[in-house]
């Protein structure tokens, strides 16, 4: 009966063992399947691998989200693990976040070649890329109406599930110290799946995903601070007049959520007033023939902007013409059965048909800032669209205890902009960046996240003794 029983154990573990080996085989097989050998346009070597692929994040509807994942570009094994979302919502994490923000590989002005991003945020951890929801870059639903019927709701929850079955195409990366970083309108996707997470891993009883904190900027927060913060930014900035900032304020106190029809045309007079500029980062030049691009933005939660030291304004007119490329579609491993017709930054469908956005998230910041999540957030001081006032309103709605008061922080002797530290979060204003932080700023959003990832305060003035 012993032997009996003993043999039955063995069995049994064996049986385990052959299914986990074959698990293991099977998802090293689709990672070397994913595995990037180099894109078109790319004349330096890299010290690290990537890889691009596509994740089911639903069968029955066929929902698929496409990903782009860079490792670390020293010692992978050691550093933490990324997940960066663009927002929107419905724009592409891989037309911003990689291809001109925080990335290693940047397009050059003719639209076919690559340069290697010096403040790629892949020195300090293993950044992950996502396009999300489907419809969004080269994420794909094999159900049509999936693309007009997405909301923040089953964007966090397709977002869970993809990081569920990714880690279990990555299983290296498991367990590994996990962060979530994004901007815009991702101050919605970030918290909300930060949250999910947090749930999941509190439901299933173990530590699935190793949340250790989060980070968003010039986030949309909060509908009422943020219509707030809005109208002040553009009047104390001189962008606006008097009479339209009252209006504005009016429109603000009847509602911040659905303004009237005399509110459409106090926006609209708004924009008249803000001339062509880019309202993303308004002491910077607008790429030549996008005049347009201003228009109309005031009245919805916005998209992403176009915005370096050495400044190009043109970005996203490159990486439009780029991941249109066949080829380039063929080296990141694109379904060719379900690529766009044309790949667009951003999707006007999934726009105009978002079916769920809550008016807050400050709910969600108050539960986890209660589990002991790291949560900074940072903000370009000359974004006007989501600008560093309507923030600060949404901080201050929280009502958090100060444990560190604003102070300056600094690069290479130079301010960077200023911090403040609260019971649970950190506050970090960028000096000169507009909306997209690390593509105005790339040196100081590389110094932001190194001191993120690291759990430290900004850097403080270093004096130099004379002697």
């Amino acid at each position: 009966m012993g032997c009996s029983l003993l043999m039955i154990t063995f069995t049994t573990l064996l049986i385990v063992a052959v299914t986990v080996a074959s698990s293991s085989s099977s998802s090293f097989v689709q990672q070397k399947l994913d595995k990037v050998v180099k894109l078109p346009g790319q004349s330096f070597d890299i010290k690290f691998d990537h890889y691009a692929g596509y994740v089911t994040v639903n069968d029955q509807a066929g929902r698929n989200l496409f990903y782009w994942f860079m490792e670390a570009d020293h010692e992978p094994q050691t550093k933490p693990l990324l997940l960066w979302l663009n927002g929107g919502p419905g724009c592409s994490s891989i037309a911003y976040g990689e291809a001109e923000e925080i990335g290693p590989f940047h397009i050059n002005p003719d639209a076919k070649t690559l340069y290697l991003n010096p403040y790629s945020w892949n020195q300090v951890a293993n950044v992950l890329f996502l396009d999300s929801p489907v419809g969004v870059g080269f994420s794909y639903s094999n159900t049509s109406s999936d693309i007009l019927s997405n909301g923040d709701k089953r964007t966090a929850e397709d977002s869970l599930t993809f990081l569920l079955k990714w880690f279990e195409r990555f299983p290296q990366y498991k367990g590994r110290d996990f962060f979530i970083a994004g901007e815009s309108y991702a101050g919605h996707y970030v918290p909300q799946l930060s949250q999910a997470i947090v749930k999941y891993n509190s439901e299933t009883k173990k530590n699935a995903i190793n949340l250790k904190g989060y980070m968003v900027g010039n986030a949309l927060t909060d509908d009422f601070h943020y219509h707030l913060g809005v109208a002040q930014f553009m009047w104390t900035s001189g962008l606006i007049s008097d009479q339209t900032y009252k209006l504005m304020n009016q429109c603000d106190a009847e509602s911040s959520i659905h303004p009237s029809n005399s509110c459409d045309q106090v926006f609209e007079n708004a924009d008249v007033e803000l001339g062509n500029i880019d309202p993303y980062s308004i002491f910077t030049n607008l790429c030549p023939g996008n005049v347009s691009q201003t228009k109309q933005l005031l009245r919805r939660k916005h998209r992403f902007g176009r915005l370096n030291e050495a400044y190009d304004p043109c970005t996203e007119k490159h990486s439009t013409a780029y991941f249109n490329l066949p080829e380039v579609q063929k080296a990141l491993h694109v379904d060719q059965d379900h690529k766009p017709s044309k790949w667009e930054t951003c999707s006007e469908p999934v726009y105009i048909n978002w079916k769920d956005s809550p008016s807050t998230v400050l709910d969600i910041y108050h539960e986890l800032i209660g589990s002991g999540l790291r949560i900074w957030m940072f903000s370009g001081d000359t974004d006007s669209i989501i600008p560093v006032t309507s923030t600060r309103y949404s901080l201050d709605a929280l009502k958090l205890p100060t444990v560190s008061p604003w102070r300056p922080w600094y690069d290479e002797g130079q301010v960077g902009g200023w911090t403040q530290e609260y019971e649970g979060l950190t506050f970090v204003a960028v000096r000169g960046a507009g909306h997209e932080v690390p593509l105005h700023k790339p040196k100081l959003a590389l110094s932001l996240f190194k001191a993120f990832i690291a759990g430290t305060s900004m850097p403080t003035l270093e004096l130099v003794s004379d002697s």
